[in-house]
């Protein structure tokens, strides 16, 4: 059977889609081959002529995720700059729904045991958001300064969006996401109209 041109591309992003769904909601380890293909309308075998491990898959999902994130970023800086990709990050539908949002506070501490070219893909993504936050942040700044600075409001970001998630006191959550945007825009050096 021929398929149409483009098919086998198709096919390809259809199955890092749904992986990146399932990784994020029930975590790697959790989510077998068989059953994401299944989910994906696809058969357990035709995985194969697509990826040559699920460790490729993880990388691939990584390589997605980065994708958005950067979309995600640029979206939100240009609605209303730092604050509002802060303010986006830490909202309480990002928190509910982790199969949709960022891969980072859904998979860091299990990428954390995985083999090196897997966390090397996570890394120079983390390093590509960092570098993209740089510059929205005050220019009286060092470039060293920016960099630490980058990186520690999405660390604040990410831990706190850990932590809402993890609490079972939705009023201490919303307080966490909170206290995480007070935090993040702190960092920032941001003087929000809002707070």
């Amino acid at each position: 059977m021929r398929y149409e041109k483009g098919h086998k591309e198709a096919t390809r992003k259809r199955i890092v889609e749904t992986a990146a769904a399932s990784f994020r909601k029930d975590g790697i380890d959790n989510v077998g081959v068989a059953d994401l293909m299944a989910q994906a309308g696809l058969t357990h075998g035709g995985f194969y002529s697509h990826f040559s491990s699920k460790e490729d898959l993880v990388q691939a999902v990584m390589e997605e995720a980065a994708a958005h994130s950067v979309q995600n970023f640029g979206r939100r800086i240009d609605e209303g700059g730092l604050e509002a990709w802060i303010r986006g990050y830490l909202r309480t539908g990002h928190r509910d729904h982790p199969e949709l949002g960022c891969v980072v506070p859904a998979l860091a501490a299990e990428l954390a045991r995985h083999p090196v070219a897997s966390r090397q893909t996570f890394t120079d993504r983390l390093a590509t958001l960092a570098k993209a936050v740089e510059p929205h942040l005050p220019a009286k700044m060092s470039p060293a300064l920016k960099k630490k600075t980058a990186i520690g409001i999405f660390s604040t970001m990410v831990g706190a969006l850990l932590m809402a998630r993890a609490v079972n006191d939705p009023q201490l959550s919303d307080q966490i996401l909170e206290a995480g945007i007070t935090s993040a825009l702190a960092l920032a050096q941001i003087k929000s109209a809002t707070a």
